[in-house]
């Protein structure tokens, strides 16, 4: 059998009870691996020798001997579409793949992919419900705090300090959520208004204060911290929070506490992160914070409380996906809170607690979202009741990846495919990114074969055309992200 898990901090707990519970070696893929490392456990799964395969989405490409079950555990994560390169989806090929075996193949997720939702009611799959948490585990309880009515530390509001302070009273942890690594996002000088750029993208460098630099988490660029205005001369100042600048706070207001950061930057090093989880689960780290690292699959079963900060940052995203990703991410976070026999509490910081989507989470949980985000989808005819196709461009002129696009939109009407409208082309809304300009074409049609019939037609006429030689495009069937 194969197991594919979104992220590699996520394997060596699988691995532990996987070997627990089933004889002989398993084969483990991914990206950390050494070359040889990759090789020895290839060659274990193409021979039978580990009959479980254990790894990232490319995984997905391991040669079973004897292929019997294939499993993608949190099916609905971003991370298993590879979006540069050689671009796949690792769920949709393990789904073409136990199709082409035989073989059941299991989607496993508390918060599953509207696509996967959609094949439930089309009766293309079967739903097998786990309504009650391991142990007997409680669900923990979801509450909203208005960021409006409270004062707040960095970020982090009164009500929410007094809440922490009681749950590390009563010995357990408490997890704090903010997807945003790095000190502060920005470095701004309050006497002229200058706000720190990154030369190479339409972003604003980020604050890392430890190691006194910017850096942009687009491109990488990264240079030293100034202490004062390059255009005035007057000290700046890092104006909001990330998982560093929340760690520090923190560890002010609660000195006592064993305090770990789990983002990039914090477990940069070989090892890092299982040593880390190791400290959580001797209790020596009572307050954690950290990114999405800690949403995904994670046990921590002394978590008795988790805070989301910020949840803010995608109400009001363009992509029509961010309502779902903002949904999954706070329900999976939520999920780290009351595994074992503490009560479970989540507070949800917020500007906006009476928006719609939030409302839904905290009353109906993530069963209500989803089906309402599959009667908005619906009526607007977006996917899952859709399929769309993104053709991007970039280079270094402004003008070529639009001159490219506007070139493939003429060669994409001149056809008179029915069924494919055409939109754009259009900016990407981060138009510059690593000193390229970048834009997209969005094809949209209602079903699947009218789609699959104008790109049949269309990607060789675009390989042919002299604009196309300018630029650096690719195409992307079915995306996450309109970016």
């Amino acid at each position: 059998m194969a197991l594919l898990v979104p992220e590699i901090s996520l394997t060596p707990q699988l691995v532990s009870r996987f070997a627990a519970r089933f004889p002989g070696p398993l084969a483990v893929l991914h990206s950390a691996l050494t070359d040889t490392e990759r090789l020895q456990a290839w060659r274990a799964a193409r021979s039978a020798a580990a009959p479980v395969v254990i790894g990232t989405r490319s995984a997905i490409f391991a040669p079973l001997a004897r292929p019997e079950l294939i499993v993608v555990d949190e099916e609905h994560d971003a991370s298993y579409k590879q979006q540069d390169g050689f671009r796949y989806s690792a769920r949709d090929l393990a789904l073409a793949r136990a199709q082409r075996h035989g073989i059941p193949i299991v989607l496993g997720s508390a918060t599953p992919s509207l696509e996967s939702l959609a094949r439930v009611r089309a009766g293309k799959a079967r739903l097998l419900a786990l309504p009650n948490r391991t142990a007997g585990a409680r669900p923990p309880v979801l509450q909203l705090l208005d960021l409006r009515a409270h004062a707040s530390t960095q970020g982090i509001a009164t009500p929410t300090v007094v809440a922490i302070q009681r749950h590390l009273s009563a010995g357990g942890q408490v997890l704090v959520y903010l997807n945003r690594r790095g000190y502060a996002p920005t470095l701004f000088c309050p006497a002229c208004g200058w706000v720190a750029p990154c030369p190479r993208c339409d972003a604003r460098l980020t604050v890392h204060q430890r190691e006194r630099s910017l850096e942009c988490h687009h491109c990488g660029t990264r240079r030293a911290m100034p202490d004062a205005c390059p255009d005035c001369g007057e000290p700046v100042k890092p104006v909001g929070q990330g998982t560093e600048r929340v760690e520090e706070t923190l560890a002010a207001l609660f000195p006592g506490a064993g305090l770990a950061r789990i983002d990039r930057d914090a477990m940069r090093r070989r090892g890092s992160l299982e040593a880390t989880l190791g400290r959580i689960h001797a209790g020596e780290v009572r307050l954690l914070v950290g990114t999405q690292m800690l949403t995904k699959g994670h046990h921590f079963p002394d978590v008795s409380l988790v805070v989301v900060l910020n949840a803010d940052q995608g109400l009001f995203g363009t992509d029509f996906r961010a309502a779902e990703r903002l949904a999954q991410t706070i329900v999976q976070v939520a999920g780290r809170a009351g595994r074992a026999e503490r009560p479970g509490e989540v507070l949800i910081q917020t500007e906006y607690p009476e928006h719609p989507l939030l409302r839904q989470l905290v009353d109906g949980g993530y069963e209500a979202f989803a089906a309402a985000a599959l009667v908005e989808r619906e009526q607007a005819c977006w996917p899952p009741y859709a399929r769309v196709a993104v053709l991007r461009a970039e280079a270094a002129l402004r003008e070529a990846p639009l001159a490219f696009l506007e070139r493939a939109r003429e060669l994409a009407l001149e056809g008179g495919d029915s069924g494919v409208e055409v939109l754009g082309p259009a900016s990407a809304p981060m138009e510059r990114r690593a000193g390229h300009y970048r834009a997209q074409l969005l094809l949209h049609a209602a079903s699947h074969s009218p789609l699959q019939r104008l790109l049949a037609r269309w990607v060789p006429l675009l390989e042919e055309t002299p604009t196309a030689r300018k630029v650096r495009w690719a195409l992307d069937v079915d995306p996450l992200e309109l970016f």
